[in-house]
């Protein structure tokens, strides 16, 4: 391969010539006189020159649009970030352990990474746990032993549960402090948008009287 090479005061790069016996030579016009040649900026490869001096007397203009090349193999491409899934945000009842009434709160769920049919979301709630430890039970029966239309998915702390931490004074409130036995540490309640448990809808007030005939009947 023959090179012509040639160090500008101001211009940072050089004129490459791609001249390669095993190639044939695609010829451009000169930016400057439009003469034909095969000589090349070689920092962004894509601005063409017959001699050094058209190179160093054109470099204030095409400096401005000389742009450095990411790699001298032209058929690499860049590989796009792989697709993140949308987070599925729905409404749901908090119940702290320091607060004297539930209230409502926003939960994003994470969608299945590969979608099949019956799988539900899963909700990201353990930074309200202690230790981000959860367990879960879901609620099929409301007032009466009355089987809900939408269950309700209950998360709590089972090391709140474990150690008798204080107690929930959220839960206390709704239950008028009759509960048999005392609820401790938080809780947050998901609705499910049917009986086949396959995703979320908002819950709220309204799902409020079940949840407090739940903690009545806990032991």
């Amino acid at each position: 391969m023959c090179h012509l090479f040639y160090l500008f005061l101001k211009a940072p790069f050089t004129v490459c010539s791609t001249m390669n016996p095993a190639v044939t030579l695609i010829n451009h016009p000169c930016l400057v006189c439009f003469k034909s040649t095969s000589m090349r900026c070689s920092r962004c490869q894509n601005a063409w020159y017959c001699t050094p001096e058209h190179l160093q007397g054109d470099w204030p203009r095409h400096r401005r649009e000389c742009a450095p090349v990411a790699s001298t193999q032209s058929n690499m491409i860049a590989t796009p970030s792989p697709i993140q899934p949308q987070l599925i945000t729905v409404s749901a009842i908090l119940f702290s352990p320091q607060e004297d009434r539930p209230r409502i709160i926003t939960v994003n769920c994470e969608p299945p990474r590969t979608p099949a049919q019956g799988t539900c979301p899963t909700p990201l709630v353990h930074g309200h746990f202690p230790g981000g430890q959860t367990g879960s039970v879901v609620l099929t029966q409301g007032l009466n032993g009355e089987p809900l239309r939408f269950p309700l998915h209950l998360w709590y702390s089972p090391g709140a549960l474990a150690v008798n931490a204080p107690i929930n004074q959220a839960i206390f409130r709704i239950t008028s402090g009759a509960a048999a036995k005392p609820w401790c540490g938080p809780v947050i309640v998901l609705k499910y948008n049917g009986s086949r448990r396959q995703g979320y809808s908002d819950a709220g007030s309204n799902d409020l009287p079940a949840l407090s005939a739940y903690f009545l009947a806990y032991k």
